[in-house]
């Protein structure tokens, strides 16, 4: 029978608002994407020079896990090949796919053309977090919460990972939504089942 596993701690940015846990931590109205990611980074007092490098999914992505981790994730209680990370989205990396073709019309922009693929932010966040373990990024036409909690469950009655960074990534023009959700065989204050049901009820917390 599987072990039991629980949300220890979400991160929500959408709709130019940042959620954890449940709780509104900042929000700038009036935003685009990129304007919006910036203050959040910024709000946040975030040094990371990279960030100023990544694209729009990255940095979204990024900022997600950054304060999704940020006081209370006790990363030293697992060695980093036992923290797997599992994202997807819609779009995959289409909407910085769309900002490199048009720089080929005239010069093209290598700086652009490494963010054409999805699992890039996957990368980003392993590399500040210094992550080794198990990885996935899958495309699907809408969020799939009965997917990825088996998925991830299988991952932990394996003994693949011991903790797991799991969520949503998507960006696409002017909508973007980023929801991830850390998932731990302990559970806390406030977590919650490693559920279907509670990982939907996270995803629904804004509309987007």
């Amino acid at each position: 029978m599987p072990n039991e596993n629980y949300i220890t701690a979400s991160c929500i940015i959408s709709n130019q608002v940042v959620i954890k846990d449940n709780k509104l931590l900042f929000e700038n109205k009036g935003t685009g994407p990129a304007a919006f990611l910036l203050s959040v980074y910024e709000h946040f007092g975030i040094s990371y020079p990279k960030f100023y490098k990544m694209d729009n999914l990255s940095k979204l992505g990024w900022l997600a896990a950054e304060l999704l981790l940020d006081k209370g994730f006790q990363k030293d209680k697992y060695d980093a090949d036992a923290i797997g990370l599992v994202l997807s989205n819609k779009n995959s990396s289409l909407d910085t796919d769309i900002k490199y073709f048009e720089t080929v019309k005239t010069i093209a922009s290598p700086a652009l053309f490494v963010y054409t693929l999805p699992n890039i932010v996957m990368g980003e966040i392993c590399i500040r977090h210094q992550l080794k373990g198990e990885n996935a990024f899958f495309i699907f036409d809408s969020f799939k919460p009965g997917f990825i909690q088996q998925y991830v469950q299988h991952l932990f009655d394996t003994g693949a990972v011991q903790a797991c960074i799991c969520g949503w990534v998507e960006i696409m023009d002017n909508a973007y939504k980023a929801v991830l959700y850390l998932v731990e065989k302990e559970t806390g204050k406030n977590a919650v089942s490693f559920t279907e049901e509670n990982i939907n009820h996270i995803y629904q917390i804004t509309n987007g």
